[in-house]
C-alpha cells in the first residue's frame, strides 16, 4: 500500500492541536481495515463529538468507504479501536451499533423502494415500542417538514434530494447519538447537494447530533464542517479545522482538485476503479 512518502504532500505539516473540541462520541485509535488481508486504511485515528459535523475528504481510492464499513460493523477492524462514548465497540455487528446510538445512513439502498414515506420510518423505528412509533415519526417529520406531504408516497416515486431525506429520518427514528453519513449528496445536482449539506446535515449537528461525514465534494463539506480529516492513501495526512483547510491552496491544489490560482472552482477529482 502507498505511504505518505509517495505523495508529493510528504512536507506539509499535519496540525495536531485538536484543543477546544468537544469530548468525542465516537473516536478510532489507529484503526486498521481492507480487503483479504490486505489493508487499504491503516493507523487511521480520528474523532467526531456532539455537535460537530467532521469531514473526511480525499481522493477517490483513498479508502474513505473501507474506513465506514469497518467503523460500521460492515468490515473487520484489523487493528486498532473504535470507541463510542469510551465503550469498545471494535468489531460489533451494525444492528448492535443502532442500538448503542449509532446510525448509518449508506451512499445507496439507503431506502425501501416499495415502502411509503411513512412505512420506511415506521422501519426505521424497528427497536421501539409499538405505541411510541407513532409519536417519533410526528417528531421526525417536524424536523424535515418537506416530508410530512408526502406520507402516503412510495419512496421509488421520491426526487433524489427528497430520497435522501427519507434516508436520513429514516435513521434519525432512534434517535442516534452519531450520525455517520457516506457521500449523501452522491447523484444529486449542485443545488441538492448544497441543500443535503446545508439544510440537514449542519442542522442536525446544531440540534447536538454528532456527525461525521464521507463526502466526494470536499469543498461543499468543508463548507459546513467544523474539523476535516484528509485521506489519502489510506492514512490521514491532514487534520485541522475545516474553514483553515479550504482557505490553505497548497491543500485545494494537491487533496481537492484545485489548482491555487483557482480560489472559487469545484473541478472535482475523476473517479477512480479502486477499492474504496
Amino acid at each position: 500500500m502507498p505511504t505518505s512518502s509517495d505523495n508529493p504532500v510528504s512536507d506539509v505539516p499535519v496540525p495536531s492541536d485538536e484543543g477546544g473540541r468537544t469530548q468525542p462520541a465516537l473516536s478510532f485509535q489507529d484503526v486498521a481495515a481492507g480487503y483479504g488481508g490486505a489493508a487499504i486504511v491503516a493507523g487511521v485515528s480520528l474523532g467526531v463529538g456532539p455537535g460537530e459535523v467532521v469531514s473526511v475528504i480525499g481522493p477517490n481510492g483513498a479508502g474513505k468507504s473501507t474506513l465506514l464499513k469497518a467503523v460500521t460493523g460492515r468490515l473487520s477492524v484489523m487493528s486498532g479501536r473504535v470507541t463510542l462514548n469510551d465503550r469498545d465497540v471494535t468489531n460489533t455487528r451494525g444492528h448492535l451499533l443502532a442500538r448503542m446510538g449509532i446510525g448509518f445512513v449508506p451512499q445507496v439502498k439507503d431506502v425501501f423502494d416499495t415502502l411509503t414515506v411513512t412505512e420506511n420510518l415506521e422501519m426505521g423505528g424497528y427497536l421501539l415500542a409499538r405505541q411510541q412509533v407513532a409519536a417519533r415519526i410526528d417528531q421526525v417529520l417536524s424536523t424535515f417538514p418537506a416530508l410530512a406531504q408526502m406520507r402516503s408516497r412510495t419512496a421509488s416515486t421520491l426526487s433524489g434530494g427528497e430520497r435522501k431525506m427519507l434516508a436520513v429520518a429514516r435513521v434519525l427514528m432512534l434517535e442516534p447519538a452519531v450520525l455517520v453519513l457516506d457521500e449523501p449528496t452522491s447523484n444529486l445536482s449542485a443545488e441538492l447537494a448544497h441543500a443535503v449539506l446545508r439544510d440537514q446535515v449542519r442542522r442536525l449537528a446544531d440540534s447536538g447530533t454528532a456527525v461525521l461525514l464521507v463526502e466526494q465534494k470536499a469543498f461543499e463539506a468543508l463548507g459546513v464542517s467544523d474539523w476535516a480529516y484528509i485521506l489519502v492513501a489510506g492514512r490521514v495526512e491532514i487534520s485541522g479545522p475545516a474553514s483553515e483547510i479550504l482557505a490553505r491552496p497548497d491543500i485545494r491544489e494537491v487533496f481537492l482538485g484545485q489548482s491555487a490560482g483557482e480560489p472559487g472552482g469545484r473541478r472535482e477529482p475523476e473517479k477512480s476503479q479502486a477499492h474504496e
